[in-house]
């Protein structure tokens, strides 16, 4: 099973350079479409988070905290090749749909996605609000298997 940081190299190195925003939420529909398409999640080393700017994953933002663009070297402990080509077949789906789009694009979709919502829910939070409640991967896996 991959880490985080190696899910986020290989997006950087096959996408390049982003913003630390695009980068959470293309880990985070990396993650939800593991759990449907291959019936497990991509990776287990944390959990995903509904903050205020959609899912984040609090690992990998420990590695990007502070800045304004993210690069491959970020992650200099991670290696890419670790990802079986199962995981990068996942990943490369992922971001031939998702790649392109804008970060701010990407976050308002993932604010109008059950999983966010319903983890924001049940921390009580409002829009504006902090949260560090868990998206759950059953919420993914039911939300994104009915899609």
């Amino acid at each position: 099973m991959a880490n985080v940081a190696e899910v986020a190299k290989y997006i950087l190195e096959n996408e390049g350079d982003m913003t630390p925003l695009k980068l959470q939420k293309l880990v985070y529909y990396s993650q939800a479409w593991s759990t449907v398409w291959d019936d497990h999640p991509l990776f287990d080393d944390d959990s995903i988070q509904a903050w205020r700017h959609g899912p984040v994953v609090p690992s990998l933002y420990q590695l990007h905290r502070g800045r304004s663009v993210v690069h491959a070297s970020d992650m200099a402990n991670a290696n890419s090749k670790n990802l079986t080509p199962g995981e990068k077949s996942t990943i490369d789906v992922v971001l031939n749909f998702y790649g392109n789009k804008e970060p701010w694009w990407l976050r308002d979709l993932t604010h109008s996605e059950d999983p966010w919502i319903k983890a924001r829910e049940r921390a009580g939070a409002d829009i504006g609000d902090n949260s560090t409640e868990e998206i759950t991967i059953a919420d993914m896996m039911e939300y994104y298997g009915s899609l």
